[in-house]
């Protein structure tokens, strides 16, 4: 994996946290990933079928 730095709002970082104590997540950054993923099939890989 590479590393990235990304800034973000308060909120979405209060968002991950409340995400992460719920246990939905082991980290913010698997939920940023899962996020991305999510993204990225939706927007760019969905659209190659």
């Amino acid at each position: 994996m590479k590393l990235v730095t990304v800034l973000l709002p308060e909120a979405y970082l209060e968002g991950l946290d409340e995400l992460v104590r719920a246990s939905m997540y082991p980290s913010r950054s698997a939920a940023i990933r899962s996020a991305v993923r999510d993204m990225l099939k939706r927007e760019l890989w969905g659209r190659r079928e």
